[in-house]
């Protein structure tokens, strides 16, 4: 993952108009769900809607308890730089040593025996709009984790959120939608300017 002074990840990318948004609006990544959720795109889907992003940002493949097969048709026929899943089924998986890896640490839940150097930090449940824990993100911040903050985060509540956690990145879903699944190219432009702002602010 390039290192920036924020890295900003647009997830759950369902239409070329919302990636192109994500790469117009400067983010460093566009997420692409396979795990059951609204946003859930199949690989060919996934393979064309990121066509015009390779090689610009980073392009997630954002899974959760996959079986192997499942991993296996997202790594061929996708081709992820990063493969995002939680902290848990990334232990139990054989990947490509060349694909970059994001564990998902969830508030809550108990945490691995050890702790990656990067985590994407969020909600019990993912894609369901509610704020995560900032306080316990922060904990985790402070123990060196590079921490990507997500949950119910927004172009309003960004600022908040980057100041009291300071976390490495940022990750946004539900807050840059019109409709439940629809991502507004004008949401994603004004979400990641806040971002860039409140990062450059402090």
């Amino acid at each position: 993952m390039a290192d920036a002074p924020l890295w900003v990840k647009i997830c759950g990318s369902t239409t070329a108009v919302a990636v192109a948004a994500a790469i117009e609006a400067g983010a460093d990544a566009v997420g692409f769900v396979f795990a059951p959720s609204v946003r859930r795109v199949s690989t060919s889907q996934a393979a064309k809607l990121a066509a015009p992003a390779r090689g610009r940002v980073r392009c997630v493949a954002v899974m959760q308890h996959p079986e192997p097969d499942e991993v296996a048709e997202v790594l061929t026929e996708f081709r992820p730089d990063v493969l995002q899943t939680d902290a848990g089924d990334l232990a139990a998986l054989e990947l490509p040593a060349s694909l970059e890896r994001l564990p998902v640490l969830r508030a809550g839940r108990k945490l691995p025996p050890s702790l990656p150097a990067r985590a994407l930090f969020e909600g019990p449940a993912s894609g369901a709009g509610a704020v995560s824990d900032w306080a316990r993100a922060a904990e985790l911040r402070a123990q060196g984790i590079e921490l990507v903050l997500a949950g119910g985060l927004n172009e309003v509540n960004v600022d908040a959120a980057i100041r009291t956690v300071r976390p490495w990145g940022v990750d946004v879903s539900s807050g840059v939608e019109s409709a439940p699944g629809i991502k507004s190219a004008e949401m994603i432009a004004r979400f990641v300017a806040a971002a860039r702002v409140a990062c450059r602010e402090i």
